[in-house]
Formats: C-alpha cells, structure tokens, sequence
C-alpha cells in the first residue's frame, strides 16, 4: 500500500513542490524553448514525473509503471477515440466531394474570413463543445477553416483560442457536475458563479480571433459584430447558467451568437473582406512554398487537405442539405442522446468500470483515502467517439461511400494520427503519474497556502489541472475539494474557488499537450505544435491573469456579484 506524502522532501511543501512541479516545467521547456516535437516532450516529461514519484515520493517503481499505463489507456479511449472518429467523419466528406459544398454555403453567410472564423471557430465550436467536447471542437472546426482558405498555423491559433469560453459547461456541463459530486456544494449554485466569471471573457473572444485574422485593421473594420456575438453570447451564458440550465448553458449561447452574426450580416456589411481574404490568399502560398513536402498525399503524415480550387458552381437545396448533414447530424445524435433522459441512462448503464490490476486499492492519498482514479471506466458505447463513429456510418451511407472506401479512410487516418495518439497517451500517462504519487496536490496545497490571498490564486489551480490533463473535468477533479478546503481555512467562499478552479481551467485547455496535437494534426502540423505552443501561451497567461484579478476583487470588493445559495 502506497500513501502519498504532501511534502516528501526535508518536509518541507516549498522544496516538495518545486521537485514536483520538474514535469510541468520540462514540458513548456521542451516544447516553448527547445521547439521538441510533441510525443518527445510528453514522454520526457513522462520520464520526469516519474522519477520524481520514485526518487522523491519513494512510489514503487512497479506502482509509477502501472499508473502510467492506466493514463495512457485513458489517453487512448476515449480521448483519441474521440479524435480519430472526428478527423475520419471529416476525412469522408472529403473522399465524397461535399467538402467543398460545405465552404460554398460558408460563403453564403459571408465569404468574409474574419466573419467564418467567428462563426466556425467561436458559435459552432462552441456548441460541439457543448455537445461533445475532449478535442472534437478543436479538430473539427480547425479541418472547416482550413478548408475555407486558412492557412493550417493560423487556423489551429484560432481555434485553439476559441475553445475557451465554452469549455467550463462543456459535454453537458461535465467539468461543474464533477466539481459539485465532489465538494458536495449545488452543482447549480457552482455554475451561476460561473456565469458571472466566464462571460467576461466570451465577450471579448471573438474580437481576439478577428485580431488573430486580420490584425487591428480587421478589429477596425468588424468590432461591432464581433462584438455583439460576444456580449449576446456571455449574456445567454449568464442568463442560462443562472437561471435556465447549466446543463444546456452552452448550446443556448452558441445558438444565441450564431443568430445574432446572421442576423446582423442582412442588415450590416462589414468592408475590407476581399483585402482579408488576399492577404491570407499570399500568406497560404508563402507557407505552401516553405513546407511543400507538407501537401496532402504527400505521405507526410500530414491530416490536413489542400485548400479547394475557388468554384462559382450554383447551389442546389439537395447540394447545400447533403453538405450540412454530417454537422446537422452531429448535432442531433448528441442532443438525443445527452438531453433525453432514457437514452441517456441507457448509454450510460453499459458503461464498464475496471479496477485497474495491481493498482486499484494500493494507493492512498495524502488524506489517507483510497484513491478512486485507479478504477478505468470503458465508455464503449456512451462515449463522444462512439457516438461519432455511429454518425460517421451513418454519412458514409448517406454519401454512397462503399464500406472499402470508409475502412481504407479509417485506417489510413489512424495510420497518419499515430504519433498524436503517441503524444496524448503519453500526456495522460504522465497526468496519471503525478497524480497518483501526490505531485499534483503538493503543488495545489503549496499554492492553496497563501491564505486570504489564496483567491486571486485560485483560477492558477485550475489552469495548471487543465494543462497537464487536456481537461477542466479532470481540473476539477483534482483540486476541486482542495479548493473547497483551502477556502474555509482562508475564510473565503469555498463555492466561489471551487468555481474559479472551473474557470481557470478554461485557458488553460488551450496550451495542454493533448490539445495542441489535437489542433496540430486536425490541420497537418504534426511535429510542430511548439510553434502552435509558442502562439498561444501568451493568450493564455494574459486571460488567466484577468482571471485571477476577477476573482480576486469578487472575493472583496466585487463580492456582490457572487450568487447566494
């Protein structure tokens, strides 16, 4: 039986947290300063972690093994799951032609690129996060611009920056009903505190995405669009998550957004769409002539396809339905099957729970409990990738693809998201790993242990949880009660830290390895996800600052804008 220490060395948190956070550390320098390739970053850091549980935490070394391979399971399925069934249900719209059917009715919204990437990258990622969430939103909508003429860096920034709003009352709401099983505070009550924290900054998103598409001339030129989507979405996200349904929070705001971009578009034409549409025209072939080994078909590896010829072919109503089906029919598995409660309890009663062999029930934590990670659940059927692999069948029919046509799509994507699959397992094993040994909480108590200050610190819990894992669910898992804790202690509003751990998670989903393989593969950039690291850090940090300062004053001086229970 292996207990985990909070500070294993010299007993001291200081010097226990600055070994543990060695991990943390060796990723951002692999992949910020040495520009490593992804799945080297996440094994190195893998390696890290676990001498330290071994050196440091003295964890049998066959118990790091075993936790490692639990994480990297977990990174398998169901989050590359996730992701292979996405890419492969673009990848045969493509193989079928419809593809290009689908940026011709894009354009018939606008064929301004800052106005696609506002309403792909921010109201329809933001409802398959709703819906889905763990990667789909980054992978799908990352192929939809680059299929309408993005270049293959800019579009994985976009959508990478996109995916934070939405991600706190993503798949359901998950990440807040795991935050309130936990700490045992109303769920709904954690949610409305949300929704005075996260709508800030989805006002303020898609004014972000059109800066990163066109520059401050686009900002100039499309501010008030971008931001009415913004303020329309965060007032839905604060109506709903307050007084609607946390649970549908997401789906009301994207649906609200994306309403409020088209009907604003028939009564208001933005100008400079046709400069913004050259300039990204130029900016397609320079990267086409500095990486032309990266073309599709190249066998490369690459996942990303060639931008389309530009066609004036007409529409037809049959044309435009059969371009959508796939996303309509997305929308509509999910819905049913998140939203009806019978479908949903069925789905969920096949799930099946593993006590992991030579794991479960010989770890304890640093409360002296049983640590409850080391049962795997098998989603086989309940899971997002599941329920995208049955809407992948189900378009393949439609499109008249033959059954050799889909399989030979299938494994030829597996074969091209090997060393993505390698990554994110790699990711969750060394999540697992730090974990399980204690590294995880060592660091979240050192932090927790600034007492009343405690508050502007605490959305940095829930960065950092989301950062190792790829998730605000498994942020929430690991700090929620450490929150709820250091909060009585402190004096504080254990729901409002509890909450600030939710929203913090939410910039930090977008520097998460996982995440950013995810992008780096969804748009052909395998290997290269440094430089997609070192274009987004900075976001992050910047929102999470804003974070922690908004937290801060609601704990004092802003405290009227907290919800009672």
């Amino acid at each position: 039986m292996y207990t985990a220490e909070l500070a294993p060395l010299a007993d001291s948190l200081l010097w226990s947290s600055l070994i543990a956070i060695l991990p943390l550390l060796t990723i951002f320098l692999t992949l910020g300063v040495l520009r490593w390739k992804a799945h080297w970053a996440g094994l190195s850091a893998l390696a890290v972690a676990a001498a330290v549980a071994v050196l440091a935490y003295s964890m049998p070394v066959g118990l790091v093994a075993l936790s490692a391979t639990e994480g990297f399971a977990f990174g398998i399925f169901p989050i590359m799951w996730i992701v292979v069934n996405a890419i492969w249900l673009y990848e045969l719209t493509v193989r079928s032609g419809r593809f290009e059917d689908l940026r011709l009715v894009i354009n018939v919204i606008s064929d301004d690129p800052r106005v696609q990437a506002i309403i792909i990258a921010f109201c329809f990622g933001g409802l398959l996060e709703a819906l889905a969430g763990f990667g789909a939103p980054v992978a799908i909508t990352g192929v939809m611009l680059m299929s309408i003429g993005f270049t293959a860096m800019r579009a994985a920034t976009v959508v990478l920056i996109a995916n934070t709003a939405p991600v706190a009352f993503g798949a359901i709401a998950i990440p807040i009903i795991t935050a309130g099983n936990l700490t045992g505070i109303d769920y709904q009550h954690i949610g409305a505190i949300i929704g005075h924290q996260t709508p800030f900054l989805a006002t303020l998103v898609p004014l972000f995405l059109v800066l990163l598409v066109d520059g401050k001339r686009g900002i100039r030129q499309l501010w008030p669009l971008a931001l009415l989507v913004g303020v329309v979405f965060g007032v839905a996200q604060y109506v709903s998550s307050n007084w609607l349904s946390v649970e549908l929070t997401d789906i009301i705001s994207s649906l609200a957004g994306l309403a409020a971009a088209v009907l604003m578009l028939r009564v208001w034409k933005p100008v400079g769409g046709k400069d913004a549409t050259e300039n990204m025209r130029l900016e397609r072939e320079s990267e086409a002539a500095e990486a032309p080994d990266a073309a599709p078909g190249s066998g490369s590896g690459q996942v990303a396809v060639a931008t389309p010829p530009r066609t004036e072919t007409p529409l037809t109503a049959g044309r435009v339905f059969l371009a959508l089906f796939p996303y309509l029919l997305v929308i509509a598995i999910f819905s049913v099957s998140k939203l009806w409660g019978p479908l949903n309890s069925l789905l969920s009663s096949t799930d099946i729970s593993i006590p992991w062999p030579g794991l479960d029930g010989k770890v304890l934590n640093a409360a002296g409990e049983v640590a409850e990670s080391t049962v795997y659940s098998l989603q086989w059927l309940s899971s997002p990738g599941t329920l995208l692999l049955i809407t992948g069948i189900i378009v393949a029919a439609v499109f008249r693809l033959s059954a050799k046509d889909a399989v030979d799509v299938y494994v030829t994507t597996v074969v091209k998201l090997r060393f993505s699959i390698l990554t994110v397992g790699s990711v969750l094993a060394l999540a697992y790993v730090m974990n399980l040994s204690g590294q995880t909480i060592t660091i979240g108590t050192w932090i927790a242990g600034t007492g009343a200050a405690f508050a502007f610190f605490s959305p940095i819990l829930g960065w950092l949880g989301t950062a190792v894992t790829g998730s605000d669910t498994s942020a929430n898992a690991l700090f929620a009660t450490l929150q709820q804790t250091a909060a009585e202690k402190a004096g504080l509003d254990p729901a409002l830290l509890v909450a600030a751990n939710t929203s913090g998670g939410v910039v930090g989903k977008m520097i998460s390895p996982q995440n950013l393989t995810i992008a780096a593969t969804a748009v052909g950039l395998v290997g290269r996800e440094s430089e997609i690291f070192r274009k987004v850090i900075w976001w992050s940090l910047g929102m999470l600052v804003a974070l922690c300062l908004l937290v801060g004053l609601q704990s004092t001086v802003l405290s009227w804008m907290v919800p009672t229970q």
